[in-house]
């Protein structure tokens, strides 16, 4: 063979080993993406005729595909939509999925690994295919007392058995039908994407799991437990100034309330949410141990609930004047509803964070399990004797301070308010983080848009009254 063939069948041959590389890339590691890809049509067509698994609260249905005549054999149907969209999210030919329909998609179509053998008998007997049913912890009462409380206002509510992890409801508003884009009259599909997703008030958004917020004072929890667990109790006084000028900045921070004095003790200062104070412990503890109190507590980590969530951001390069701000849940911090109700868990299941969850079990037709989810610990950010400070601070707040609207006849309650500064051409964040004790329940509530007087805003006029609702619904 002479030396130009040699070349040109080297070549080819190289191809030809690329080629097959490639195949096998495609076809052993890609798969699944493509065949989750919302532009493959095929998969897309093959997906929308199965008859997709059911959604539970308890037995009740709250997502179910409903048989039909035409072009698709079923049409996804949801019952009372705009009380569960927060959950079960979409499920659309043109739009794709969202929430629950996204994140166990697999196993609602019928095509997750577990069920393999299941597809082999359904082939072989010449059944329909169905797939796996989904049973969720939430809790019917709570969820309508969320979607209540927060009535038209933009915000979220979510709600956690702070012993176990369990969510017991989960709410961003405003709702939403999902039967709108669930339908096959495909034009009405579109029609109906196009207005939800330019509407104003944005209801496509989980606000509750995949937006981040400024946390405002519920973020003084983070920076109590780090003066704590550096050695401060509930009773050492801290510097409470009605002006604390930032360092190497011509800015200063103030006080929106009374903090009794221009010293008090820490439990004070957490009853009256006093920034100075707080903006002090901050400058005292420095940005090291602040960052490492906020990671403790998951931000800047991926979140592990199974349901898509945004990471909480805790800025990681601060100078004295930012982690002051930072102190106070200002500055770069952002969190998420789901992330400021783990931190009021942890307090109250004393120092323990539990894994977030929201579907206990995925059953098969017959009734197996293919999996299940039980309580897993995900570390102790804090110490017992922290914890147990926190919560008699977080009680004393709601009987004698800023958190007085969330107090609740015959149960222990612990709370924290927040209100939040945004931009000045746009209302503060209004939140309440806090506990009860029967039920063991933690509950964030959140108002992003109150459409009141920006004078009117507070957590504890505002938020307040939304965590007690859920609470009382719970008992």
């Amino acid at each position: 063979m002479n030396g130009p063939i040699r070349t040109v069948a080297t070549f080819v041959a190289l191809l030809m080993c690329a080629l097959l590389a490639n195949l096998t890339w495609i076809s052993v590691v890609r798969t699944d993406s493509l065949n989750e890809d919302g532009r493959n049509r095929r998969v897309r067509d093959a997906e929308f005729s199965r008859n997709r698994g059911t959604i539970l609260v308890g037995n009740t249905p709250i997502a179910q595909s409903v048989e039909r005549s035409g072009r698709f054999p079923y049409v996804r149907s949801y019952a009372e939509p705009e009380l569960w969209s927060s959950v079960t999210g979409w499920y659309s030919y043109d739009y794709a999925r969202s929430g629950l329909e996204q994140s166990y998609n697999q196993q609602l179509a019928g095509t997750s690994s577990s069920q393999a053998a299941s597809r082999i008998v359904d082939i072989l007997s010449g059944r329909q295919g169905r797939g796996a049913n989904l049973s969720t912890t939430l809790n019917p009462a709570a969820q309508a007392a969320a979607v209540r409380a927060l009535g038209n206002q933009r915000g979220a509510v979510v709600a956690m058995d702070y012993t176990t992890g369990e969510i017991k409801a989960l709410v961003s508003t405003p709702t939403y039908d999902p039967n709108r884009l669930a339908t096959v009259d495909l034009p009405a599909e579109r029609e109906a994407w196009s207005e939800l997703l330019n509407a104003p008030d944005e209801p496509l958004k989980n606000r509750a799991t995949r937006e981040v917020y400024p946390p405002g004072s519920t973020f003084k929890l983070v920076t109590a437990a780090a003066a704590l667990e550096d050695g401060m109790v509930p009773s050492t006084e801290v510097d409470s100034p009605a002006s604390l000028r930032l360092p190497n900045s011509s800015r200063s921070m103030g006080n929106s309330t009374n903090c009794g004095g221009e010293r008090v003790t820490l439990e004070q200062a957490m009853k009256t949410s006093c920034n100075t104070a707080f903006g002090t412990i901050g400058l005292d503890l420095g940005a090291e141990k602040m960052i490492e109190m906020a990671e403790k507590f998951g931000f800047n980590k991926e979140q592990t609930i199974d349901i898509s969530a945004a990471t909480s951001r805790f800025p990681t390069e601060l100078d004295e004047a930012q982690t002051a701000l930072t102190a106070i849940g200002q500055y770069d911090v952002a969190a998420s509803p789901l992330q400021i109700a783990q931190v009021a868990a942890a307090i109250a299941n004393d120092g323990e964070m539990m894994k977030p969850y929201l579907v206990s079990t995925v059953t098969n037709r017959d009734l197996t399990v293919l999996s299940s989810q039980s309580p897993e610990s995900l570390g102790n950010p804090i110490s017992k004797a922290t914890a147990q400070h926190l919560k008699d601070m977080m009680v004393a707040t709601v009987q004698d301070g800023t958190g007085r609207p969330a107090q609740i006849d015959g149960v222990v309650v612990g709370g924290k308010t927040g209100t939040a500064q945004t931009a000045p051409d746009r209302p503060p964040y209004a939140w309440f983080v806090g506990y009860a004790e029967d039920p063991n329940v933690a509950v964030v509530a959140f108002v992003e848009d109150a459409d009141v007087e920006r004078d009117d805003i507070s957590g504890g006029r505002l938020a307040a009254p939304i965590f007690k609702a859920v609470v009382e619904a719970l008992r």
